[in-house]
């Protein structure tokens, strides 16, 4: 009889009311599974990492993702709500979003296309790939155990190509249009709570601004050197007939006015990448951002110049009027930690490993995964006595702080104390003993001896 981990259900209870009692029993068995097992994340591999390699109806374990009834968007909506509870009242509620590709193919896999590598791509070369496409919603949230933000997502879609919307008949959704969607649905969760929300340039869309404004929502992103903007419309004379003016007169485009952000702009010193602090000279006001067609959105626009030359000029822009030059640089560098959640969840836990054919299998199983870096920053997080000794350092590699390995290792040594891994059918198969019974069978072979 298999003994789950008590610490770990308590952490996943939560997520019970998605599924009917049978179909939970094998969710949660999967779940740990996938967190013990190393290399391929496969149903099977579960499987033999939580010593079940001789269970004769493994088919159970496949319809979880399959063919079971579950609702993915409730299990982000529960997640959502799990991962602001760890969030300072001081703090914002600041969520970053991304696309990343998963390199998959084969012809049973109808949401595949061909994508840009961002990974593999550089400036002078872009190198393209066969896979899936996932759209990524991820929380802004402080750890005790590091001193950067960590992104921790809870909401991922997937995007369909258009090769693929068309042969099923479907009408094609841009990455644009599957973020609208997003947008909407956690301005329910949030109850219309403030938000903000980070994106890089290709998010820098009023239709996207506009939908973030009506939601409660701040849109920080990049915005284009050569960008439409005006100024405000003058106050219009009482009793004057016509249509009201809906912007002012065309200002200079921020691609000529690099140079008097050198020379005239503000020094302002920021939080910058790798928890560097730097010095970049800034020009910032407010205007109104048009595109023919589309009512002119407020933003204020952000000129950044590095004094040092080594950085190009670029520009952003936030929706939120009142926001500093420099808070908006520190939020937009926040989005990086997004970036480091995709390499982690690769390395760690088996992105691009699944092997899974059929449609829903896999519009569910890299949701799961991605989830999965949640849930275990999420475990962590509740066991403070272990904070101070989390990061594991070596003679040739001395850790400043924790990293993920570190909580997916704590994570799995909990596990590892507490379950009972009691047989395999095959002795190729591993069968994983926790420290307490390997102590009880050393004991009994000392008295036998």
């Amino acid at each position: 009889m298999l003994a789950l981990p008590l610490t770990i259900v308590a952490v996943l209870e939560p997520f019970a009311v998605l599924f009917t009692r049978p179909t939970w029993a094998h969710a949660q068995v999967l779940v740990i599974g996938t967190l013990l097992a190393q290399g391929p994340r496969t149903v099977t591999a579960a499987l033999r990492a939580m010593g079940l390699s001789g269970e004769r109806r493994f088919e159970r374990d496949h319809r979880v993702l399959n063919r079971a009834r579950w609702s993915g968007l409730r299990g982000a909506q529960i997640l959502l709500g799990l991962l602001l509870a760890l969030l300072p009242h001081s703090l914002p509620i600041v969520m970053v979003i991304d696309e990343t590709l998963e390199r998959r193919f084969g012809p049973r896999i109808r949401a595949k296309g061909v994508y840009r590598d961002a990974v593999r791509s550089s400036r002078g070369k872009v190198v393209t790939c066969l896979g899936v496409e996932w759209l990524v919603m991820a929380l802004m949230v402080p750890m005790p155990w590091s001193q950067r933000m960590w992104a921790l997502p809870f909401l991922t879609l997937l995007r369909p190509s258009k090769q693929a919307d068309r042969e099923a008949g479907r009408r094609h959704r841009t990455t644009l249009d599957w973020t609208v969607v997003m947008v909407r649905l956690v301005a329910r969760w949030l109850g219309r709570r403030p938000w903000i929300l980070i994106g890089d340039g290709r998010y820098a869309c009023l239709h996207l601004g506009w939908e973030c404004v009506v939601n409660q929502a701040t849109l920080i992103s990049r915005l284009r050197l050569d960008a439409r903007l005006f100024g405000f419309p003058e106050p219009v004379p009482a009793g004057r007939r016509g249509r009201k003016p809906r912007k002012g007169a065309r200002l200079t485009k921020l691609a000529e006015r690099v140079e008097e952000a050198r020379t005239q702009g503000e020094a302002v010193t920021v939080a910058w990448y790798r928890g560097q602090r730097k010095t970049l000279r800034v020009l910032s006001d407010t205007a109104l951002w048009h595109t023919p067609g589309i009512t002119p959105l407020p933003i204020r626009w952000v000129l950044v110049v590095d004094p040092e030359g080594r950085l190009p000029a670029q520009a952003f822009f936030t929706t939120a009027l009142s926001l500093t030059p420099a808070r908006v640089i520190e939020l937009f560098v926040w989005r990086w930690s997004l970036e480091v959640t995709f390499e982690e969840t690769r390395r760690h836990l088996g992105v691009e490993t699944q092997r899974q054919w059929s449609d829903l299998a896999i519009a569910r199983t890299t949701p799961v995964l991605m989830a999965l870096f949640s849930l275990v920053c999420l475990m962590v997080h509740r066991w403070r006595e272990h904070w101070p000794t989390l990061a594991r350092s070596s003679a040739w590699y001395l850790k400043p702080e924790a990293t993920f390995s570190d909580c997916l290792a704590l994570v799995r040594r909990r596990i590892w104390g507490e379950t009972d891994f009691d047989s395999s059918a095959s002795a190729q198969d591993p069968v994983q003993i926790s420290p307490q019974r390997l102590e009880r069978l050393l004991d009994q072979l000392a008295a036998t001896a």
